[in-house]
């Protein structure tokens, strides 16, 4: 079995959150990183996976949990000879275990169905493969286990063991080699104990004993003769060193080059100032030549365009007069057709009437007694309409006006244009009244003033007194469509907004406009309920009735007439309006023309006088300009030659500025030379006199004598030690040897895990070979430079390494029998040495050849020449969440 990928979320420390480990391939896998980087939260959720139950409350599940709360989820994608398969579960709420295939995403088992596909996988639980491979977080030695889980392991070492042994060969000694074995057991007894200690009391032991107190006195005196010894040398050098420092001739050189350094200093200070305030003088220089510039500059191009706006003045002056010429020869034209238009219009309405009053006179009495009751609506319905129109005027006097009079200008411009337009368009009406006339006329209801040209848009009601209602229609598109008188509303508003003296005024004013308003509202309402189809619709109804009723008697007489007669008239007056009209709609197009151009001629005269206007405002009388640009040129190329010498002063200070930081360097370098000197004479002379005290002590105690005396006693004790350990070896020799006679057997039993762990032990040791514990299958003791130590004994950087190496013998044998499992080691290297760690990376390479190792470290920078695949931990987001 292989692992591909592994995913947890919300285990641990991801609460509510997700990490992947993905791409997980053959050989050395390595996830190194900072500690609290979820490493061993990854392995227990892994070792959850593969032996606790979905359905599982033990403890060890209830610690997958965040303190957040909430359901662990752990899923694995696992590579075995069947295919690709995702192992997935999740504890406590919700559980489920699931297996799905991914070769065809297909969901193959789950709930107790999972349970069971993914015990074959481990094969035992804690007890098979897996329990035995993977190392946990602070597992570093061979037994740091809980007895359960090492009889566990001690059950997997048997079968495996025996699975690749077949038999074991019974050996046995007779009774010749017991009395032997006992005899020489008897012999070291006397000289060492069981465990291979000298005995107390024993002549090894006194002899030993012996030897270490005078090694200890030999020791201590030898250090205290090499103490003397490096003390004498010491003072030698020390008196060298003092002189040298003493020295007069060093001590001025150092005080003139602090003196000498602190001037160059002062002056490179005295300088930066300098050059500072030539930069300063020389910036100012600069902003004021290129002011001078830009106004020079601009006072020419407002010459410039002054000349080419006078120019292009009078040309538009010129094609001005031009435009209104020609709308006077097309006005005079369109007067002449309007002129025939109307005669054939007032012979066409006089056979009209004539027919009206025929085809009305039987309608003429039920007008009359109507006519009455309508013009008293039409007179109050005209009184309500002056009431609104003045309660209009007065809502526009107190409204507040909602623009600014930043677009006067342009208001003053279109209004212009639009009332030139609409003077050019228009026809007109004149009445100069006769002495004496005592009615005046009306024009659409309103007093007709005499000798006033009065517009006509589009057609005109003029009542006459005694006679009837003249209507005179212009026959053309009419030229106004209320831009001007909006144009104008908006001047004036925008005039009352700039007349308003504080904000507390306007909202006041827009109070009032409010009330004036709904006040004005209820007028309309008035004015709709008296004449529902406005005044011009009853105005008109007045007018039928009117023109229904006979105004003369010479008209009642015509009503005796003849109709058809009547008809035949109107008919031919008809003909001759429309020939009339055609002839004036031929000349029209060009009197549109030509307003066309006035208008066009108007706006662009306009437009360049106010240009000319603006720039003459600003450039001043004519007579004056060519001083000012003088002035203005004099004064740019004062400037200008100021900014050059300052520019020069500057750049000469610069050029033989010296390096402020050069010499502030300089003397910090001689004041702390001199410093450094005053302290080391200071330090010197103290230690001379601690040396002086201590020679002095050392030399009055003999100290070289009493080591030659015990270094002499410690070589006979040396020696009578030497004969026992000899003594001692000689039988340990005899009983190791005889045991291995015994023991062969054994080694026979032990020998498949031997020979694979041996190429391991020879990456890392030199010349060590290892001892099993026939009951526990485990290493138990080592032997090294032909000492005997065991397992317990020593450092933990060496149990660590013999556990790591005796798991990838295990797993290389689990999988020459067909069991192959992934070998997880989490944080299993804590205590190696550089030098042991390397060649720990090397025995991992060389069984990874065909065997899965993945590798949880916190030591970046060590594991960093691991090689192998780099792991890395990614966000993770499980569908559906």
């Amino acid at each position: 079995m292989k692992i591909a990928a592994l995913r947890l979320y919300n285990v641990k420390r991801f609460a509510r959150r997700g990490v992947a480990i993905e791409n997980i391939g053959d050989g050395v896998n390595v996830l190194c990183a900072a500690n609290e980087y979820g490493k061993s939260t990854s392995f227990e959720a892994l070792h959850a996976l593969f032996f606790q139950p979905h359905t599982s409350a033990r403890s060890e599940v209830k610690r997958l949990q965040p303190y957040s709360g909430g359901n662990p989820m752990v899923e694995a994608d696992i590579v075995v000879p069947e295919g690709r398969f995702r192992l997935t579960k999740q504890f406590l709420g919700g559980r489920r275990a699931t297996v799905e295939r991914l070769d065809d995403g297909r969901l193959i088992a789950q709930a107790d169905e999972a349970e069971r596909f993914i015990a074959g996988l481990i094969r035992g639980g804690t007890a098979g493969p897996a329990g035995l491979l993977w190392v946990r977080q602070g597992i570093t030695g061979l037994g740091d286990r809980a007895r359960k889980e090492e009889d566990e392991e001690r059950q997997v070492r048997e079968s495996l063991l025996s699975s690749v042994q077949g038999e074991v060969e019974a050996v046995t000694g007779g009774r010749r080699m017991s009395d032997i074995m006992a005899a020489c057991q008897d012999e070291l007894s006397v000289l060492v104990t069981a465990g291979g200690r000298p005995k107390a009391n024993g002549p090894y032991a006194e002899a030993l004993e012996r030897r270490n107190a005078l090694a200890e006195a030999e020791k201590r005196l030898a250090g205290e003769v090499a103490i003397l010894r490096e003390a004498l040398d010491r003072r030698a050098r020390l008196q060298r060193e003092l002189t040298e420092l003493s020295d007069p001739d060093e001590q001025a050189a150092r005080r003139e080059a602090v003196v000498k350094a602190r001037a160059a200093l002062d002056h490179a200070k005295s300088h930066a100032e300098r050059l500072k305030a030539a930069q300063a003088q020389a910036g100012l220089a600069r902003n004021q030549a290129e002011a001078a510039a830009r106004e020079l500059a601009a006072f020419r191009e407002a010459l410039h365009r002054s000349a080419v706006a006078r120019t292009e003045l009078r040309s538009a002056q010129e094609r001005r007069t031009l435009a209104l010429a020609r709308r006077a020869e097309a006005a005079r034209a369109i007067d002449e057709a309007m002129a025939q238009t109307r005669v054939a219009e007032a012979e066409e309405a006089a056979a009209r009437a004539r027919v009206a009053r025929l085809d009305a006179a039987l309608l003429a009495r039920r007008a009359a007694q109507e006519i009455e009751a309508l013009r008293e609506r039409l007179a109050r319905a005209e009184a309500k309409r002056g009431e609104v129109e003045a309660a209009e005027a007065a809502l526009a006097l107190i409204a507040v006006p909602a623009g600014a009079v930043e677009a006067l200008q342009t208001l003053e411009n279109d209004i212009v244009a639009l009332r030139a337009a609409r003077e050019a368009g228009l026809p007109s009406v004149l009445l100069d009244y006769e002495p004496g006339v005592a009615t005046p006329v009306l024009i659409d209801g309103a007093l007709l003033p005499p000798g006033e040209p009065r517009p006509v848009s589009d057609r005109a009601r003029l009542t006459i007194a005694g006679l009837g209602t003249l209507t005179l229609r212009a026959n053309r598109p009419e030229a106004g469509d209320g831009r001007l008188e909006a144009a104008q509303a908006r001047l004036r508003d925008r005039l009352a907004a700039l007349g308003v003296a504080d904000l507390s005024e306007a909202r006041r004013r827009e109070a009032r406009a409010r009330d004036a308003s709904a006040a004005l509202e209820l007028l309309r309402l008035d004015l709709r309920h008296l004449a529902p189809e406005g005044l011009a619709g009853l105005r008109e109804d007045v007018a039928r009735r009117a023109a229904l009723a006979p105004k003369s008697a010479e008209e009642a007489v015509d009503l005796a007439g003849d109709p058809e007669q009547a008809r035949q008239a109107r008919e031919a007056a008809d003909r001759s309006v429309q020939a009339a009209r055609n002839a004036a709609a031929e000349v029209e197009p060009l009197h549109r023309h030509a307003g066309e151009a006035v208008t066009a001629a108007e706006t662009a005269y306009l437009t360049l006088k106010a240009e000319c206007e603006r720039l003459d405002a600003g450039l001043g009388p004519d007579e004056t300009r060519p001083a000012q640009e003088a002035r203005l040129a004099a004064s740019h190329e004062a400037l200008a030659t100021t900014l050059r010498e300052r520019d020069a002063a500057a750049a000469q200070l610069l050029a033989g500025a010296p390096d402020l930081q050069s010499a502030e360097a300089v003397l910090r370098r001689a004041t702390s030379a001199e410093e450094a000197a005053r302290q080391q004479q200071e330090r010197l002379q103290l230690e001379l006199a601690g040396l002086y005290a201590e020679i002095r002590t050392r030399s009055d105690d003999a100290v070289e004598e009493a080591w030659r005396e015990a270094a002499e006693a410690l070589e006979a004790a040396s020696k009578r030690v030497a004969a026992f350990e000899a003594e001692v070896a000689l039988l340990n020799k005899l009983a190791s040897t005889l045991s291995e006679a015994r023991a062969a057997a054994r080694d026979l039993y032990l020998q498949p895990v031997i020979g694979e762990l041996r190429p391991l032990l020879g990456m890392l040791f030199d010349d060590v070979s290892i001892v099993f514990d026939e009951k526990t299958l485990l290493p138990h003791t080592i032997r090294r430079n032909g000492q005997d130590e065991e397992i317990d004994r020593l450092s933990g950087g060496m149990r660590e390494q013999l556990s790591v190496l005796t798991r990838l013998a295990f797993a290389r044998l689990l999988a020459q029998g067909g069991r192959p499992a992934p070998v997880i080691l989490d944080d299993a290297l804590v205590y190696s040495d550089d030098d042991r760690i390397e060649r720990m990376f090397e025995a991992l390479h060389r069984q990874s050849l065909d065997q899965q190792i993945i590798v949880f470290s916190c030591r970046q920078r060590a594991f960093s020449k691991l090689g192998g695949q780099v792991l890395r931990m990614e966000p993770w987001q499980p569908a559906g969440l």
